[in-house]
């Protein structure tokens, strides 16, 4: 069994503490100090990463802007061999980079695996459409505009923007930051990754694969830290040319704060799941609790209210009720199903929630249970809109559900959230669905299943607090270049054939 900071990885690991990545070398921070990584499940420091100074973070980001011009005169073919050569060093070593993810952020060992492999097919994935698209240009002629002849031809192309930041989230610290980090290299930019500092040593991992795959030094660069030292600094440095963002309200401070420059974010979401009469409801329980409880709830697309007709809420109810009491819950080296939440503050956010509900008098369909970080699925019935939970996203094993007694109230409560990021509809009436899934102010409307962000090449997006931007392999390629045009202006109009 191969074992993190071992074998490959051993010189990543500097006695104690990871070190940090810049200019093609594997470097222990100047300011002497780390920032510890408490395992969730032990709730002891598992691992220690550097805490890099804002020095340092100013000569990576001078590092970074020279690669980028070298970079951005090699071969598209050449940029997407070496990504298909990370994509294979990934999945080879995915046994040490899913052990980190079980130890960091307490990711069910069989989702940790599979995390890494998604990612590997993800940058293969990315290299073959860069090499598609940008491949591509336009030519444009003057003649189809009102009082123009045809003397002025326009070539346009895609180019690098320079120096990306990628800032990936705790939940998929490898995942979400390779989807960011494939667009940016195959496009010709540099980039600098901040990862998650749950999540930081699998992201130091995963940037050790791209470093054996031989990208040109100073191309990639991870600084580790706290966030208060260098997140600012980062997110408003001069230097940096686009920032790729997914995670929660900071992200809000971030698009205050950021330069010039393209946002993508995408920072949560209160995913409805609308329940009609018709709806197959052995498919809907099955949805509610894949979809509002694997890896804790602790997603972006995660259920995180159900909003169902009153007809049907009682035997639905009942079949969760049941799939809930068989879910295992423990630690995530055991594969469990409800692993422990991230961190003791999130799972004090989550009972606060809870506590609310409590007072205001909602139904608990199971006693609730917390030991450690570790909190029992909860399915909270007979939930109203004077709950907190009704509103906020908990990122936690808990599930309110809303009785209403029209499709017009479930989609006005969906609508009257901040976030619109999914939503789902289950119903057997194609035609309702899309009436009702054009109603839903959310990036995307699944029907007939719960919310997902996959497959990667789809278009992932928020409306409203949910973000800016659209991902997806494709719409992080286009968003990661502008265009350039050259014109060719003729002496005389020229008619091709004419």
């Amino acid at each position: 069994m191969a074992v993190a900071g071992t074998g490959v990885f051993a010189e990543i690991l500097e006695g104690e503490v990871y070190r940090y990545y810049a200019d093609g070398e594997w470097r222990v921070s100047a300011s002497g100090k780390s920032v510890a990584i408490v395992n969730p499940t032990t709730r002891h420091t598992q691992y220690r990463v550097q805490a890099c100074t804002q020095e340092e973070v100013n000569k990576v980001m001078e590092t970074a802007k020279v690669a980028q011009k070298a970079w951005a005169r090699t071969p598209l073919w050449k940029r997407a061999e070496l990504l298909h050569k990370a994509a294979a060093i990934l999945k080879e070593h995915k046994a040490p980079i899913a052990e980190c993810l079980v130890k960091e952020i307490a990711k069910p060992a069989k989702d940790a695996i599979s995390e890494v492999v998604r990612s590997g097919d993800l940058v293969s994935y990315t290299a073959e459409e860069g090499v598609r698209i940008l491949g591509e240009g336009k030519l444009l002629v003057s003649d189809s505009f009102p009082g123009n002849e045809r003397n002025k031809y326009c070539l346009s192309s895609k180019v690098p923007l320079g120096v990306v930041l990628a800032i990936p989230p705790f939940n998929y610290p490898v995942n979400l930051a390779v989807s960011k980090i494939g667009p940016a290299l195959i496009a010709g930019n540099a980039l600098v990754l901040k990862p998650p500092t749950q999540g930081a040593v699998a992201a130091l991992h995963m940037v050790h694969c791209f470093h054996l795959a031989g990208f040109p030094k100073g191309l990639i660069n991870c600084v580790t830290g706290k966030g208060s030292e260098i997140g600012d600094f980062l997110t408003m440095h001069p230097g940096v040319n686009c920032i790729s963002f997914t995670g929660g309200d900071t992200g809000i401070a971030i698009s205050k704060k950021a330069g010039m420059v393209p946002l993508q974010m995408e920072l949560g979401g209160k995913d409805a799941c609308i329940v009609l009469e018709d709806a197959d409801l052995d498919l809907v329980a099955a949805n509610i609790v894949k979809g509002g409880f694997s890896y804790s709830g602790q997603r972006c697309t995660a259920v995180k209210v159900v909003l169902i007709m009153e007809s049907v809420a009682d035997i639905v109810v009942e079949k969760v009720k049941a799939k809930l009491a068989k879910l295992t819950v423990g630690p995530p080296e055991a594969d469990s199903d409800i692993t422990p939440v991230v961190t003791e503050s999130s799972a004090n956010f989550i009972e606060g929630l809870v506590m609310d509900a409590k007072e205001k008098g909602a139904t608990f369909c199971q006693e609730y249970r917390r030991e450690g970080n570790l909190i029992w699925p909860l399915l909270l019935d007979h939930v109203r809109p004077d709950m907190r939970i009704a509103w906020e996203e908990p990122f936690g094993p808990v599930l309110p559900v809303i009785r209403i007694n029209s499709v017009e109230e479930g989609i006005h409560h969906c609508n009257a959230s901040n976030f619109g990021l999914q939503g789902c509809v289950f119903t057997k009436d194609i035609n309702k669905a899309i009436m009702i899934s054009d109603a839903m102010e959310t990036g995307t409307v699944q029907i007939n299943s719960a919310p997902a962000r996959g497959p990667d090449h789809f278009p992932f997006q928020g409306l409203k607090d949910s973000g800016i931007g659209s991902q997806g392999i494709t719409n992080s390629i286009n968003m990661m270049t502008k265009v350039k045009s050259t014109v060719i202006n003729l002496p005389s109009p020229s008619y091709t054939m004419g």
